[in-house]
């Protein structure tokens, strides 16, 4: 298969997964050993071109992001409790991933951890959306330190492939009690510096790589991926929100124990 089929597919199953609570690292592993890709030499693809669905995110709440900075610099209240919320919130996860680096790395091309994360998973999300009943109607500047931090150290479980960063992140929330909508935005919000965090730190570690070119995937792949994942992202973005709202989480929870399931099968007796 031509690599630039395989990097518009993969930008497809970014888009699709990296805001719903599914795991779009986890369908990204899989993805690749489904179509035959080596999954070393789609690794850093794979964590970069999360990028451009993060441009998703700041493209849709642009208003919020730009009203966010203006806040900061007159030092208004929302403002800074806005980015003071999303910057603890990113510390847990930023510090622990730092330090593990390698460790994740490992996991990254692991195909097998990744059906059980989803399992897992998707227990943990079904118990958790029948056993909690969310009363917090606050937006994101309004959470307290205590909800914001709990959020912050759920997102550390997602640097295992398959946990799903915004599971774990809206999980986190909707276990202290946050409304579905508030926990759905405060993911998204969170995952702009979460991501651009991992896809710097894999770009600087891959540096010279790709630099020399002698990379099978180069920028031209990252490229066609980034672009892929921007536009499906954009349009789940827009529909996600008003959808949870209504239906709840568990359908997902579902969902990640039959593909799951069906992943454990196929890596077992495929």
């Amino acid at each position: 298969m031509p690599d630039w089929i395989t990097a518009i597919i993969l930008g497809i199953v970014e888009g699709l997964t990296e805001f719903i609570p599914v795991s779009s690292t986890g369908h990204l592993i899989l993805a690749t050993e489904l179509i035959g890709a080596e999954p070393a030499e789609w690794a850093m693809f794979n964590v970069v071109i999360q990028l451009g669905a993060i441009l998703a995110v700041v493209y849709q709440y642009w208003g919020t992001f730009w009203s966010a900075f203006l806040g900061v610099l007159r030092r208004e209240r929302e403002g800074l409790m806005f980015a003071r919320n999303i910057l603890l919130a990113f510390l847990p996860s930023a510090a622990l991933g730092f330090a593990l680096h390698e460790q994740f790395e490992m996991l990254l091309g692991s195909p097998s951890v990744v059906p059980w994360a989803l399992i897992v998973g998707g227990i943990a999300i079904i118990l958790i959306e029948r056993a909690v009943h969310p009363t917090d109607e606050s937006g994101v500047a309004d959470l307290p330190l205590k909800k914001v931090l709990s959020v912050g150290f759920a997102q550390c479980l997602a640097l295992v492939p398959g946990v799903s960063r915004s599971g774990a992140t809206i999980m986190g929330a909707l276990a202290m009690g946050v409304n579905r909508k508030t926990a759905a935005e405060f993911s998204f919000f969170l995952a702009v510096p979460t991501m651009i965090g991992a896809s710097f730190l894999e770009l600087t570690t891959n540096w010279d790589t790709m630099a020399s070119g002698t990379s099978r995937v180069g920028w031209d792949e990252i490229a066609i991926g980034f672009l892929v994942s921007f536009v499906v992202a954009l349009i789940v973005i827009r529909a996600f929100v008003a959808y949870v709202s209504k239906a709840g989480f568990s359908p997902f929870g579902w969902y990640r124990i039959i593909i799951g399931s069906a992943a454990l099968a196929w890596l077992s007796f495929g």
